[in-house]
């Protein structure tokens, strides 16, 4: 009777392991496929394009052994979402930019989800915005830090790469397309300055002009001051729109991320103060007739008031709870 117990139990667990190794078997082949088509359609187009299906089947149903980045956007022109072009072209940098290397393999895959084509994902992620990037690791769901701060960081691939290295470890040589702009355009300019410097060689006085290099100083201070090197570094959108009431806010609301057009409206507003001082200085120091000294007096304040004013009330708009004002809450 024992043997027969004995003999049972060893049929029941002989049966359970292959019973679990038929089951692991088969979990491994569905991976294979997976990784397989997702291997298959990155030599095709770094970046896979992805529907509701695909999205369920390739990201969110287990088995997967690797990580996804997905952009979550909408580029159709009826959606009228400037932000979402230049993200989706940043962000073919940084697929192409992994897909070339040698460091290529199937550790990771970049995707797209276009509302246009996957409107049932962003309603099953709860997802009211675009351009939004997510990671969706090789096991579990995205925590909080696999959401991509886009405001606060921009867009630009050299800043997803680092994101990018810090949620999966995979470093990513981001590789841009030679742009010959740039080089003409600074060729071009020194052409002209040699062009005026040949054409002026018998008086070169002009190079001792105060006024000018006053100028070209005022210049560079001001788009410094504005935050124009903060744009080249982070690669900001433009501005942003609210894709439920279509507001379009070109100031950020936190003191942490800026728009580029911020930086244009305060370097308007910064060359306008510049301006009042210096119509102030002319009016105390020039030889013009008294009426027009007060007419410069006059412009002079109402430019420094004015102006001075807006620039602290876009200081409190970014800086929620600056107790001081003047003039314009």
């Amino acid at each position: 009777m024992a043997g027969l117990k004995g003999l049972l139990f060893g049929g029941i667990l002989l049966a359970l392991c292959g019973g679990l190794s038929e089951g692991q078997k088969k979990k491994e082949m569905v991976l294979s496929e997976k990784v397989g088509q997702l291997m298959d359609w990155a030599s095709k187009r770094p970046v896979i394009r992805m529907n509701g299906d695909k999205f369920r089947r390739l990201i969110k149903s287990p088995p997967r052994n690797y990580s996804v980045v997905v952009m979550f956007t909408a580029l159709q022109a009826h959606r009228q979402c400037v932000v979402c072009k230049q993200a989706d072209e940043e962000y073919q940098i940084l697929a192409n930019s992994w897909r070339y290397s040698s460091a290529f393999t199937n550790r990771i895959f970049f995707a797209m989800v276009d509302f246009d084509e996957g409107s049932d994902v962003f309603q099953m992620l709860n997802m009211n915005s675009a351009p939004t990037f997510i990671h969706f690791p090789p096991k579990g769901k995205p925590k909080k830090g696999d959401t991509y701060e886009l405001q606060v960081r921009g867009f630009a691939a050299e800043q997803l790469a680092r994101w990018v290295a810090d949620r999966t470890d995979v470093n990513i040589r981001v590789i841009r397309p030679p742009n010959y702009a740039g080089p003409l355009m600074l060729g071009l300019l020194l052409a002209v300055i040699g062009g005026l410097v040949y054409l002026r060689r018998s008086n070169l006085d002009f190079l001792c002009n105060k006024t000018g290099w006053g100028l070209a100083a005022l210049c560079f201070v001001l788009a410094m001051t504005s935050g124009q090197m903060w744009n080249h570094i982070r690669g900001p959108p433009y501005a942003h729109k609210n894709p439920h009431t279509n507001q379009v806010n070109y100031i950020h609301g936190s003191s942490q991320a800026q728009f580029v057009a911020e930086t244009h409206i305060v370097l308007l507003f910064n060359g306008a103060v510049t301006l009042g001082m210096v119509l102030l200085h002319e009016a105390a120091t020039s030889d013009l007739d008294v009426g027009k000294r007060k007419i410069m007096c006059i412009a002079g304040i109402s430019l420094v008031v004015i102006f001075f004013s807006w620039l602290l009330s876009v200081f409190r708009s970014k800086y929620h709870g600056y107790p001081y004002s003047f003039l314009m809450t």
